[in-house]
């Protein structure tokens, strides 16, 4: 297993292959998202093996509900003492009070979850520690997206294919006229670097133009 670093204190997650998880190490360490269940233990080791004590883990923030994203939230929440937090959108998705639709409803059907109880809601414009919360709703009613210095963690806002952006299909997508307005509200923000829960980060603003 090798973690990659993507710039000074900012780390993809190995142990979350197929759906990325991030850690901000640093004075307040945050890990964002939390990968396919049943890996919190394989995340832990990942984390002490970086030199982190997991007990460090201030906040956990969720993109958005899908499986895939909030897997080990609860297992990760219980082991590390952080904060969970997610939008008020997503949170009965969540927390197992509604059910998914479309294909998402199979899915949560297929791979189950150990659903989690959520600390704190985001609100627009908020910071949590030197990270932005920016709403990007669409793939699911509440994403978000966030900014950490010049770094961008998607989420399921685009994914990457061989140094591309690519949209997801409509089939994942909850709206997608919705979806289409956060890509493009993204342009207005400064990054340079893309971190996506599926594919590889990129590095490179004017990537998003050909979205």
């Amino acid at each position: 297993m090798i973690t990659l670093k993507i710039k000074e204190n900012i780390y993809l997650l190995d142990s979350t292959a197929g759906s990325y998880a991030y850690l901000i190490a640093g004075e307040e360490p945050i890990l964002i998202d939390t990968g396919y269940p049943g890996r919190s233990k394989k995340i832990i080791e990942e984390i002490i093996r970086l030199g982190i004590n997991p007990r460090d883990i201030a906040h956990i923030l969720l993109t958005h509900h899908d499986v895939d994203h909030i897997g080990n939230a609860k297992a990760l929440q219980l082991a590390t003492g952080a904060r969970l937090w997610a939008s008020k959108e997503d949170l009965p998705y969540i927390q197992g009070e509604r059910n998914r639709e479309g294909i998402k409803r199979i899915v949560q059907a297929i791979i189950r979850v150990d659903n989690p109880r959520v600390d704190s809601t985001f609100t627009k414009g908020q910071k949590i520690g030197s990270v932005e919360i920016i709403p990007t709703p669409g793939h699911t009613p509440g994403h978000v997206s966030f900014l950490y210095e010049d770094v961008l963690f998607v989420g399921d806002l685009v994914r990457t294919n061989k140094g591309k952006l690519k949209r997801f299909p409509s089939f994942s997508t909850w709206n997608k006229v919705i979806s289409d307005i956060s890509l493009q509200q993204i342009k207005s923000f400064n990054f340079e670097w893309i971190c996506p829960a599926h594919g590889e980060p990129v590095r490179g603003r004017d990537l998003w133009k050909a979205l």
